[in-house]
C-alpha cells in the first residue's frame, strides 16, 4: 500500500489518501485532488520529495494532454533537497502517522484506509498544526557545506 500526505500547516489541515501501490496515475490523482481542491487559487504550490512519480512528467504519462497542461499551469512543483529531506513538513506529519496510527498491524487496504481516515479526522478536528521553527538563518548554518561560500572582494 502507499500513503499520500497533503498537509496544511497552518491551517492544521491534513488529506492522507491510501492507494494500492506508488504510480505515476496515483500521483496524477492526488494532484487533480488538489486542483479541485482550491478552484479559486492561480497557483497552487506542493512541496514534494524526489520521488520519480513526483514530476510533470507523471501527469501527461497518466492524463490527455490538456488537463496535464492546467495542471503544470497551477501547479507549483518545489522539491526538498535530498540531502534534507526531513525539511520537508510532511515528513514530520508522516512521522506522527506512522507513531500514532501505522505502529500496529494493518491486515487489508480496507482497515489501513480506516485506521488512517480515523487517524486523520481527529488530527483534522483538533486542527493541530506544525509551528515551523526552522528559519533562513538557521537553514543556512545547517546546511553550509552544501552550498558554495559567498566571497567578498575588496575594490
Amino acid at each position: 500500500a502507499n500513503l499520500f500526505v497533503a498537509l496544511e500547516p497552518h491551517l492544521g489541515e491534513r488529506t492522507v489518501s491510501v492507494t494500492e501501490r506508488r504510480a505515476n496515475s496515483d500521483f496524477a490523482a492526488q494532484m487533480q485532488a488538489l486542483d479541485a481542491r482550491y478552484p479559486q487559487a492561480k497557483k497552487i504550490r506542493v512541496v514534494l520529495d524526489n520521488l520519480s512519480t513526483h514530476s510533470p512528467a507523471a501527469l501527461y504519462q497518466s492524463l490527455p494532454v490538456e488537463e496535464a497542461r492546467h495542471l503544470t499551469r497551477r501547479l507549483e512543483f518545489h522539491y526538498t533537497p535530498k540531502h534534507a529531506s526531513w525539511l520537508n513538513m510532511a515528513e514530520i506529519e508522516w512521522s506522527v502517522l506512522e507513531r500514532q496510527c501505522l505502529g500496529q498491524r494493518l491486515e487489508s487496504l480496507e482497515r489501513l484506509t480506516d485506521e488512517v481516515g480515523a487517524w486523520e479526522g481527529e488530527r483534522n478536528a483538533k486542527k493541530v498544526k506544525i509551528v515551523w521553527q526552522f528559519g533562513l538563518l538557521q537553514a543556512r548554518e545547517k546546511l553550509r557545506r552544501h552550498y558554495p561560500k559567498l566571497e567578498t572582494h575588496s575594490p
